[in-house]
């Protein structure tokens, strides 16, 4: 194993909520074992990363009732190709050499599984985003 790889490993939080158990299908063992510590880990960036397309898209996000922003995230990661391709990057650059290989395997099916998880963290601290306006 490479530094490299070592150091990816050594950073990533541990969550003891994500079992990983042989009856698991492989993609959701690859889920629990390596996207979720990895999208913690990217979780600020994320953040930021979405407050920023929110900002280049004319705020248009604050103008929402509470159920259309939940919409308008979905929307955002699912229709619009070059922000979702941004946040898979901020994912992968976060796999070891080896996880790589394990997910270009299946990466399509895995690609599925991170945005989803994307979107229901994003949706889960929308509470931020009121924050950032507050203080700008």
């Amino acid at each position: 194993m490479s530094n490299r790889s070592k150091g990816l490993l050594q950073i990533r939080p541990q969550i003891i909520t994500a079992k990983v158990n042989p009856n698991m299908s492989f993609d959701e063992q690859f889920q629990n074992r390596t996207l979720r510590p990895i999208i913690k880990l990217q979780n600020e960036l994320l953040l930021a990363v979405f407050q920023n397309y929110i900002t280049k898209h004319k705020n248009r996000f604050y103008e929402l009732s509470l159920e259309n922003r939940l919409v308008y995230i979905e929307n955002a990661i699912q229709k619009d190709i070059k922000f979702r391709n941004s946040l898979k990057g901020i994912i992968i650059g976060q796999l070891t050499a080896e996880e790589y290989a394990t997910y270009i395997k299946n990466s399509s099916a895995l690609n599925k599984r991170m945005m989803h998880m994307v979107i229901e963290r994003l949706k889960n601290q929308m509470q931020v985003f009121e924050i950032a306006v507050l203080v700008q």
